[in-house]
């Protein structure tokens, strides 16, 4: 970043750098076969030696086979179960500047033509592990690009990337957030602008021809949900003419969407009343748009399931329900909650489409397999006595990559309800 110097915060010139030892590390057979198999971390429970002394996260992890040959290179996390990152697998490599620029500029290229669509300026350029860079995370909207850090492990190499990505993305500033668990450093806090000048408010992006505001700042994730992108598309698609209901709206993706495809009108339901308040504000970013200032807006705050029910007991029915929750299961112990709730979710939802009408039904938990999920919202429509036409079903889309076995997470279910 030197030929922009002047705009870099002066702690990211301060960060120290990877400290050039090495962690020899040896693990079961078992999770060497998973490595070179495309798994990338290694379980602290699976090293059975490991050489660390004075190692500091993201130091070099370089796993050996029985023979004592290179297997694989990764970020050692001594603060987490996952104990090693996998960076690279198969003959030694240097991780150098010119091997993070590549690795990114085959992230960016993945994404193939999001990178040169002017109708969609929002778009994610680095999908973690998926990608092969475990813990890192970055979205791009327009002119920002925001870095989020999941782990500590990429402290010492933030600069190497923040290289990499002026390089490959040419972004105008970069914004660094921080998982909870990740704290500030030298300076540099969740929030704070790496590179160019902070924004003023949230940034303006487009999405298939809409406008809408992400605050990159102080917003959930990076600032929006970009993965939900395609099936956005697909509900603009099915709305003219329709009385659209988006349950767990957040800041109004789906609403949006909905109304710019000619409906009649949206009612937007979330417990968030800031979220609405974006979402409104996504709306007006879209009135002109004939079909948007035409469309009716209604806005609840309140529980979904409580909503729901409401809606049910007043007898209120729409011709399309969206129902897009949060993960439901945060670990292992949470997944039968987690059954349960998409179930009861399922069943509240189907009595409030009204005859012939659709339901939409997504979920962004990786422990609920896809075939679970729709088998659960299948059974839970059949036990409320209605009948599921399935027209189709959804994964991820494509800067939403899964490069591994467990890197799926979002699914979701278009019917028509009979």
């Amino acid at each position: 970043m030197s030929d922009r110097a002047d705009t870099v915060h002066p702690a990211v010139a301060g960060l120290p750098g990877p400290s050039g030892r090495r962690v020899a590390v040896r693990v079961t057979k078992d999770a060497l076969r998973q490595v070179r198999g495309g798994s990338p971390w290694v379980f602290d429970g699976s090293i059975t030696s490991a050489k660390d002394d004075g190692a500091a996260p993201g130091d070099l992890a370089v796993v050996f086979d029985d023979d004592r040959r290179f297997a694989a290179i990764g970020l050692w996390d001594p603060e987490s179960p996952i104990r090693i990152k996998i960076l690279h697998v198969g003959t030694p490599t240097p991780i150098d500047g010119s091997w993070w620029a590549g690795r990114i500029a085959a992230a960016m290229e993945r994404r193939g033509p999001l990178a040169t669509d002017p109708d969609t300026t929002g778009y994610r350029v680095v999908h973690g592990e998926n990608d092969g860079l475990g813990g890192l995370v970055v979205d791009r909207y327009a002119g920002t690009t925001v870095v989020k850090l999941y782990s500590a492990i990429w402290w010492p190499h933030l600069r190497s990337v923040l290289d990499a990505l002026v390089a490959v993305t040419t972004p105008d500033r970069i914004v660094l957030r921080l998982a909870r668990s990740v704290p500030a450093r030298d300076g540099l806090h969740d929030g704070v602008t790496l590179l160019g000048s902070p924004p003023e408010g949230p940034v303006r992006f487009r999405e298939r021809g809409l406008t809408f505001e992400a605050d990159v700042v102080h917003g959930h994730k990076t600032g929006h949900f970009l993965d939900q992108r395609d099936n956005r598309g697909l509900v603009r698609g099915m709305a003219a003419g329709c009385s659209v209901l988006d349950v767990f709206a957040n800041t109004g993706g789906f609403s949006v969407s909905a109304a710019a495809g000619g409906a009649r009108s949206v009612h937007l339901v979330d417990a968030s009343e800031p979220a609405l308040r974006t979402a409104e504000r996504n709306l007006d970013h879209n009135r002109h748009i004939g079909a948007v200032r035409a469309c009716e807006v209604r806005t609840t705050v309140g529980d979904a399931f409580d909503v729901l029910r409401d809606l049910a007991r007043r007898d209120e029915r729409y011709d399309l329900v969206v129902v897009d929750p949060p993960s439901f299961a945060n670990d292992a112990a949470g997944v039968p909650a987690a059954r349960r709730a998409y179930f009861r979710l399922t069943q509240a939802a189907v009595r409030v489409v009204a005859p012939g009408g659709h339901l939409v039904q997504a979920s962004c938990s990786s422990r609920i397999t896809d075939e679970d999920f729709f088998t659960i919202v299948h059974d839970a429509a059949s036990q409320g006595g209605v009948r599921l036409r399935e027209i189709r079903r959804t994964g991820h889309a494509v800067d939403h990559p899964v490069g591994f076995e467990h890197g799926s997470y979002l699914k979701a279910v278009f019917a028509a309800v009979t």
